[in-house]
């Protein structure tokens, strides 16, 4: 049986009184992707930081590729990508640049700027300052610049937070794109629709502890509410909402004696979204 590429035993890490990451045990299989979900402030970004060797757990450790990260940091931060929520690229410099920049850094040879930024969308900007470039361009250019190495796990922190709906579709076509080539991808957001379209499994994050973690269905079959809503045509004309709830053994007569005795103009099934489910289980909303 193969290895987890990452392994999470017992993490925990405190800022001063307040514990961000409390005590945190997951791993996440090779080729997979795992989706990291929380609201702000949940302990998403610091754990993220232990597992790539920018912080040094307090308490458990972090095993990436079969190395532990606090002793080996520089052996892990090789076969890894990072795209960090907050862009830290050099402006003055143009795109072509940037990733020539981390190329070196890295070792790459044979290093091919201009076919990387084709994949991320920027084919023809690689000339232009980064300064230049609008949020949605810039946000592409951190992806590109992640996968410089064509590194074997992808570490992406909230990658299409407060993009356009374009370049969100972008960046998720190609995280899509490297687990096809065999790279595991540890995807933090707190956008459940991003999560339950990408991820193969997810795990829930709040206050510092993982509430959940299981595949989308899994976690909707478990925790929510399979219904069928219908709208019919009351007496008065106006439309009225019918509910039935699935699953049970009079649904089926339900839903007969529906169609049976009133105007259904429109009738659809409805499951639990992962937000429903994560406000079920913390109480508070994806905030």
């Amino acid at each position: 049986m193969a290895q987890p590429a990452i392994i999470a035993e017992d993490l925990a890490y405190a800022y001063g009184q307040l514990l961000a990451v409390d005590h945190i045990s997951f791993d996440v299989a090779e080729g997979e992707i795992l989706g990291f979900l929380g609201p702000n402030g949940a302990g998403k970004s610091t754990t993220v930081s232990m597992l790539t060797g920018q912080l040094r757990p307090q308490e458990g450790r972090a095993t990436v590729l079969g190395t532990d990260v606090a002793r080996h940091p520089k052996r892990v931060q090789a076969q890894i990508g990072i795209c960090f929520e907050d862009t830290n690229l050099y402006e003055p410099m143009s795109g072509t640049e940037n990733l020539q920049l981390f190329a070196r850094l890295f070792g790459v040879r044979d290093f091919d700027a201009g076919a990387l930024l084709k994949r991320v969308g920027l084919d023809g900007r690689g000339k232009d300052k980064v300064g230049g470039y609008s949020k949605g361009l810039k946000q592409r250019l951190m992806v590109a610049r992640a996968l410089v190495n064509e590194p074997r796990v992808l570490f992406l922190d909230e990658p299409t937070e407060g993009l356009d709906p374009t370049s969100a579709r972008a960046i998720r076509n190609l995280i899509l794109e490297e687990q096809g080539r065999g790279a595991t991808v540890f995807l933090t957001t707190h956008d459940m629709h991003e999560a339950d379209t990408l991820c193969q499994r997810v795990a829930f994050i709040d206050q510092g502890r993982i509430v959940a973690l299981d595949t989308p269905h899994a976690l909707k079959q478990r925790y929510g509410k399979r219904t069928v809503r219908a709208e019919v045509e009351g007496a008065d004309g106006n439309l009225e909402v019918r509910e039935l709830v699935l699953g049970r053994r009079e649904t089926a007569a339900e839903i007969e004696a529906l169609f049976r005795g009133e105007k259904v103009v429109t009738i659809h099934s409805e499951e639990a979204t992962l937000e429903d489910i994560f406000i079920q289980l913390t109480g508070s909303p994806l905030v």
